[in-house]
């Protein structure tokens, strides 16, 4: 059978890769989000020097749970990105692949199709990813203080915190509507071109590895895990750096725009030229760090999940 009557393969294989990286590296993530949005205004969060300060201190203040605040909506956004993704991007190679009448793509024609897988997960996951930012940017501090306040009746400017997923998800289509669950789309779309890029070196180092394995005497062609772990890092590495000041702008703008704060981010054009003003081009690279540790073994570890549960399936099938 044709990998388009195997669809069901690629969103296993996907999701399970999502899955397993996300559990592994959230903290890392947590840590991004909350560095990224750090702009010099006095608001909930302290101030973090570092990567490393930021775990200490997340780790010190607010326990360990708040190094996997978001985790739900992280898990069930991997899932369904990375199941949807793979079969969207698989889906547009075989389309490709047929209007061609070639078993093997150019570079551009990769791009392309994981740009359209790209917009798709996009559009079905933004929501997902406003839900994940905002309680991965809340201190577990706040929400016992927030709730003796109420008991003491002290009034607050500030927003209540969110309860947990559900309750964002009430709380955000209240007092913002269904805009409030596409804050930062535009940015999300520029990253779309993450995804492609990422896609379009994974699959040229993996055409140039499997052409120099097949070349070698008694060569199979077959990659091992550590040529699919180096080459899923590498990838996503050139991806997160060419495309890392729109993850900036996208968290700005998705936070909660709390009326207390003297700064606000409201369309990806302002909050480039807000970051700029007031931080320079250094703004537009917070978090950096943390995010290049966490999406280098994430990323090798997605694609090497992702290889070996379809090496799997497609031995299963077969026997």
């Amino acid at each position: 059978m044709s990998d388009s009557q195997h669809n069901w393969k690629h969103a296993v294989a996907g999701c399970t890769a999502g899955l397993s990286a996300v559990l592994t590296l959230h903290p890392l993530d947590v840590v991004k989000t909350r560095l990224q949005v750090q702009d010099g205004v006095a608001g909930a969060l302290p101030t973090y020097f570092g990567t490393r300060d930021a775990l200490v201190r997340i780790f010190q203040d607010e326990g360990w749970r708040a190094l996997y605040a978001g985790i739900a909506p992280a898990l069930l956004g991997a899932g369904l990105s990375w199941g949807v993704y793979f079969t969207a991007y698989n889906n547009a190679k075989v389309r490709w692949q047929g209007l061609r009448n070639q078993a093997t793509l150019p570079a551009q024609l990769h791009l392309l199709s994981a740009a359209e897988a790209g917009c798709i997960v996009c559009l079905l996951t933004n929501p997902i990813w406003v839900i994940k930012t905002r309680l991965q940017l809340q201190r577990a501090t706040s929400l016992r203080s927030s709730a003796a306040k109420v008991a003491r009746r002290v009034p607050s400017t500030r927003a209540s915190p969110y309860r947990g997923f559900t309750h964002a998800v009430r709380q955000i289509a209240r007092e913002e509507g269904f805009a409030g669950f596409y804050r930062g789309l535009l940015p999300s779309l520029l990253l779309v071109s993450h995804g492609a890029i990422q896609f379009m070196v994974y699959e040229e180092l993996k055409k140039a590895a499997r052409g120099s394995l097949s070349t070698k005497i008694g060569g199979s062609g077959e990659l091992g895990s550590a040529e699919i772990s180096f080459m899923g890092a590498a990838s996503k590495l050139v991806a997160s750096i060419a495309t890392y000041p729109s993850q900036v702008v996208r968290s700005r703008i998705q936070q909660r725009q709390d009326t207390y704060r003297g700064v606000r981010y409201e369309s990806s054009w302002r909050s480039v030229q807000v970051i700029l003003r007031r931080e320079g081009v250094q703004g537009l690279y917070k978090g950096l760090v943390p995010n290049v540790l966490r999406v280098m073994p994430q990323s090798a570890i997605t694609f090497l999940v992702y290889e070996k549960v379809m090496q799997l399936l497609d031995r299963h099938l077969q026997s």
